[in-house]
């Protein structure tokens, strides 16, 4: 059994690390009764005292009926005034980024455990319509255990208690301010549709009009260009296109990627927070109900279809699951509210509440996860419905697109970040830090670079293949925030594995295999292949047959049964043995080996002079030339002596032999002859190239390397 203890009306799990609060009417329904005590009886009392202050029509999310005679397009943006959109860059922050204070209303539709709980480490922003209405709230808040320290007011009429659907949408711009957008809101509730504006005014944001109906609880966005709704967005604008509605998002919010799904929860509501919730860039909690449920395929369904998508971190979602089965029973577990390091899910007393709290400490690791009991949460209305965040405007803000999944062997991992701090006080020099540890070795860290303005960069150094690299980053700036991506930091960090090369260095020396004797084409000459890569790789790519060159080639057999799978820096030596044809006549012998890895192939040229071809012995010419310089760069000379005859034909070809070019020249047969090649090796590119010298049946064949 699990040991709880009573503070403040609050109870804490020391097991799990759960906090659960009580509305003064449930206890803990594992212990399968009821427990009253002295706080649980003051809490009934101030609960009661709050409910007689709800609005007397139905605390649902339905119309009432005067509203529903009334609502109708002109009704709900009568009053609205679209602007031009805000000037880019534009982001739209995120639920799960830092918020500065919660807004609420009086009066509430909460309890005011709940609003306790926030306001320990969070403020709270309380809509009330005058001065005598903040008086009231104030006593009650410090009645029920309410950090005031934490607490402001916005003194502003409103129809209702439901803050997410028409409270303010967060975004920056330009390149480190705070705006706000508004909308025309899709109920007929002009105090409620004004609330942007109230909020905007109190906060000195500008605002901009984006003059498509909608609602906080049918939105959801990563903060990264990424939203979804439910097609309700599409039936309340019926006027424009699906594309125009697309258009209008990037616009106002630069939104490129609009999922908009239809709605499985099957209820009046068609709030995407009914059965939806994203927790982070990449990750999302989707509702469930049991296979007996008519609704199961349609709640299938907006899984699979997140799991089927591309976050903005590249990755699929992941997708957490929680039974949320309503209808015969009250279990609104997405409709929770992210505070900063905690998360507030609603509790009724079902015996599904404990699984819910377990899938949320599975998605959220290191997060503080709240049960909040109260016995007015709904399935279409419950904690989310009722509160929504305002972004801190003076926030640390880091962007990041983590390394993730299998990430190919390098020398190094860069990581960069843009840190921007809205504050308008500077990071703190020497404060970023990129902390990361191999597999479950401690965590290093290192200071990471400022490169230019607001950027950030380190490297995390090579590990051996197969290694779990989990890493955050952490800043501070000289207002005294401090924030880490993932927000949560080394409790949820952001993890990748090393896996093999991208592409494979490998290389070959020579990088030419030239057979001048018999004795070379039988034992064969060597090929080394180096692995340049301190991690093993295969070398899978080897060419065995020869091509178009009128001879075979092959790899001696020995060589070839060594292993290719090779540790750091090994090396594969290939025997290359040729079996000449005695009747080939087709000038320079030549062909190609292709070696490495698919990826990362090198060549190894194979010629043979032509004077081994067609003979049984090796003959030597009577003859002798040499060329000079070799390498040659403009200009390439040949000397000749010893020729049984008059007149020499020389002939160029490169490593495939290929004629490129040729001349006859008329030289004594008793004289040393100096002849200028430089017009021959003009007209080609660098490289290795072949010379032969004919003198009658005599004939040499020299090599040269041409250089620019």
């Amino acid at each position: 059994m699990k040991t709880y203890i009573d503070s403040k009306y609050f109870k804490f799990d020391f097991l799990s690390k759960r906090s659960f609060i009580f509305d003064g009417k449930l206890s803990i329904i594992k212990m399968k009764k009821l427990v009253f005590t002295l706080g649980t009886i003051l809490l009934l009392f101030s609960n009661l005292m709050a409910q007689k202050e709800v609005p007397l029509y139905k605390k649902l999310h339905y119309l009432s009926e005067e509203e529903m005679e009334s609502r109708d397009l002109e009704q709900i943006s009568r009053d609205f005034y679209p602007t031009d959109p805000p000037p880019a860059p534009v982001r739209q922050t995120a639920e799960f980024e830092r918020m500065q204070s919660i807004l609420i209303r009086y009066p509430f539709a909460i309890p005011y455990t709940m609003i306790a709980e926030i306001s320990e480490d969070c403020g709270v922003t309380t809509l009330v319509a005058n001065q005598s209405q903040e008086n009231t709230v104030i006593n009650l808040y410090q009645q029920n255990g309410v950090n005031l320290d934490n607490c402001d007011f916005i003194h502003a009429p409103t129809n209702s208690e439901w803050t997410r659907d028409y409270g303010p949408w967060y975004i920056t711009k330009n390149p480190s301010e705070f705006g706000i957008v508004n909308f025309p809101y899709n109920r007929p509730r002009p105090d409620d549709d004004d609330i942007p504006i109230e909020v905007a005014n109190a906060q000195g944001l500008d605002l901009y009009g984006m003059d498509l109906i909608h609602t906080g609880g049918n939105y959801m966005t990563d903060g990264l260009g990424i939203a979804a709704s439910t097609t309700l967005v599409y039936t309340e604008n019926p006027d424009l296109t699906e594309e125009e509605i697309d258009e209008l998002v990037d616009d106002y919010l630069n939104i490129h990627t609009y999922h908009v799904l239809p709605d499985p929860l099957g209820d009046y509501i068609e709030h995407i927070d009914c059965w939806g919730k994203f927790l982070d860039v990449d990750k999302v909690l989707i509702g469930q109900v049991p296979e007996s449920d008519p609704r199961y395929d349609d709640y299938e369904y907006v899984a699979d279809y997140f799991a089927n998508q591309v976050s903005s971190y590249g990755n699929y979602y992941q997708v957490y699951r929680v039974m949320t089965p309503g209808n015969s029973r009250t279990t609104p577990y997405t409709n929770s509210l992210i505070v900063n390091e905690k998360v507030l899910v609603p509790q009724t007393g079902d015996n599904l509440d404990d699984e819910a709290l377990d899938v949320y400490e599975e998605a959220m690791p290191g997060y503080e996860i709240v049960g909040i009991f109260y016995n007015n949460w709904y399935n279409t209305d419950a904690i989310h419905c009722r509160a929504r965040g305002m972004a801190d405007l003076g926030m640390l803000y880091i962007k990041h697109f983590p390394l993730l999944g299998e990430i190919p062997y390098e020398d190094a991992y860069q990581v960069s970040a843009t840190i921007t701090p809205y504050s308008g006080e500077a990071v703190v020099a020497d404060s970023v830090f990129l902390y990361y540890r191999v597999d479950n070795n401690p965590y290093s860290s290192m200071v990471m670079e400022n490169t230019f303005g607001f950027q950030y960069r380190a490297s995390i150094p090579a590990q051996e293949l197969g290694s779990d690299i989990s890493y955050y980053i952490f800043a501070v700036d000289e207002s005294g925030r401090q924030e880490k991506h993932p927000f949560i930091g080394s409790a949820d960090p952001h993890v990748f594995t090393i896996g093999p090369p991208e592409n494979p260095d490998v290389t070959t020396h020579p990088d030419s295999l030239i057979y001048t004797e018999y004795v070379q084409c039988d034992t064969g000459l060597i090929a080394m292949v180096y692995n340049n890569n301190p991690v093993p790789v295969t070398v899978n790519y080897i060419n065995q047959e020869g091509y178009d060159a009128g001879f075979n080639w092959y790899i001696d057999p020995w060589t070839i049964e060594l292993p290719y799978e090779m540790g750091a820096w090994d090396s594969l030596a290939l025997r290359v043995k040729i079996a000449l044809p005695v009747d080939y006549t087709m000038g320079l012998v030549t062909d190609t080996l292709f070696v490495g890895t698919e990826i990362d192939t090198h060549n190894v040229y194979i010629s043979v002079e032509e004077s081994l071809v067609g003979t049984e012995s090796i003959e030597t010419s009577s003859f002798s030339a040499s060329l000079h310089p070799n390498p040659a760069f403009e200009h390439l000379g040949i000397t000749i002596k010893g020729l049984k005859q008059p007149g020499i034909d020389i002939s160029l070809y490169d490593l495939r032999g290929r004629l490129m070019n040729q001349f006859s020249r008329e030289i004594s047969q008793h004289d040393e002859a100096i002849i200028s090649l430089d017009k021959m090796i003009g007209e080609i590119k660098e490289g290795i190239y072949f010379i032969r010298i004919s003198n009658g049946p005599d004939q040499l064949v020299k090599k040269f390397i041409k250089l620019h």
